[in-house]
């Protein structure tokens, strides 16, 4: 098999136990008697060490390669699940948040640098497409896997299960199985360059900017998600049906991307996608059934899922040479802080005033993004 789709696998399988131990630990947590502003911090720590280490880490793959730090990553989120089934417990998860967080961080750093390297300039938007699949079918496996499991075997197994998805990434990659391209030098021109660098250019700045947008829904949508099923009654079973609806339209939405890159232009898909997913979050507050959920899920999907592919191949190619996985790191880190930040202040938020603020506060955020997008759409030369 070529080295790139097995790539995509091994993220994958990582993949599943680190969305898999969100739902499951947002759900252990409700279990244990915990608050929505308890679930916040929790959630909020898997995000907390990469907002300070991404671009690090960004760094260590320049220099040395994508392998190291994708089997250190892949041991990491396996030991993290594997954690609150050998000490079972509220103040366990705390621990599995945060070494799970920061071992997938450099397993995705890794990863996405990896397949835009391996990736040939004209089809790169297409491969990332494929990574975004990828992550689309984990997506939509992870929370009904964690769901069923829970239900069927309790939440201690339901960890168990979610650890052994990455014994294959550690095998294949302890034994070398896949040719990752050499790190690239960088010029000496941009050797000492610091991180402000690329906050300083316009392109990139710009991107960063709609990225962390993007990334606020996708973490508010994982975090509340979980807490407004439970607070309408519904089972871990039907919260991981609702939430695996968000992950089928994200498939969809990306299976179609090698169509929507030849016809529409990255801003204008940023545009539209932003104001979808505003719409979605609006009408949330008013769903109180399984069905209507699942159709504001896919709606939802479609509008957060469509971007990454594009947004991932302008900033690989927007980057300087020999700096990809810095600005990965970079876009990693304002993502984290984000991540770090906005479980917190929603999880209060939640707490205090109940989920519609919430999903209110979100959707003007996107809505406000998208208005952003469309100015840079309309001054392309600007």
């Amino acid at each position: 098999m070529r080295p790139l789709p097995l790539i995509i696998i091994l993220m994958v399988l990582d993949h599943v136990a680190f969305n898999g131990s969100r739902v499951t630990v947002t759900l252990y947590a409700i279990h244990q008697g915990a608050s929505a502003l308890t679930v916040g911090i929790l959630i909020a720590m898997y995000a907390l060490l990469p907002a300070l280490l991404s671009v690090s880490a960004g760094r260590w793959v320049d220099r040395t390669g994508m392998e190291r730090p994708m089997l250190v990553g892949s041991i990491g989120v396996g030991a993290g699940a594997m954690l609150p089934f050998l000490f079972p417990g509220l103040a366990v998860l705390y621990a599995t948040s945060v070494i799970v967080g920061v071992s997938f961080m450099l397993i995705n750093v890794s990863a996405y640098h990896a397949v835009g390297e391996m990736s040939a300039p004209e089809d790169r938007a297409v491969n990332f497409s494929y990574v975004s699949l990828g992550f689309s079918t984990s997506s939509f496996i992870a929370p009904i896997l964690s769901g069923v499991g829970i239900d069927n075997f309790g939440h201690r197994a339901a960890f168990l299960l979610l650890a052994a998805f990455t014994i294959l990434p550690i095998a294949a990659l302890s034994l070398k199985q896949i040719p990752f391209p050499a790190p690239r030098p960088r010029p000496h021109d941009v050797a000492t360059g610091d991180v402000f660098d690329l906050l300083r250019d316009i392109r990139l700045r710009e991107l960063f900017l709609t990225m962390t947008v993007l990334t606020v829904a996708w973490d508010v949508y994982g975090f509340a998600i979980p807490v407004y099923g439970v607070r309408i009654g519904l089972s871990a079973s039907e919260i991981g049906i609702v939430m695996g609806t968000f992950a089928a339209a994200t498939f969809t939405v990306r299976l179609a991307t090698p169509f929507f890159i030849t016809r529409v232009k990255p801003w204008t898909m940023l545009m539209s996608s932003l104001f979808i997913a505003g719409v979605s979050f609006f009408a949330l507050a008013f769903a109180n059934s399984v069905g209507t959920l699942m159709a504001l899920m896919f709606l939802l999907g479609l509008g957060l899922g469509a971007p990454q592919p594009m947004v991932l191949t302008l900033l690989h190619e927007s980057a300087p040479v020999g700096r990809a996985g810095e600005a990965l790191g970079l876009r990693t880190t304002l993502i984290n802080c984000s991540q770090t930040v906005m479980p917190l202040m929603f999880g209060a938020l939640g707490a205090a005033l109940g989920m519609a603020p919430v999903f209110w506060t979100i959707a003007a955020a996107l809505i406000g993004g998208g208005v952003f997008a469309d100015r840079v759409r309309r001054n392309p030369d600007r």
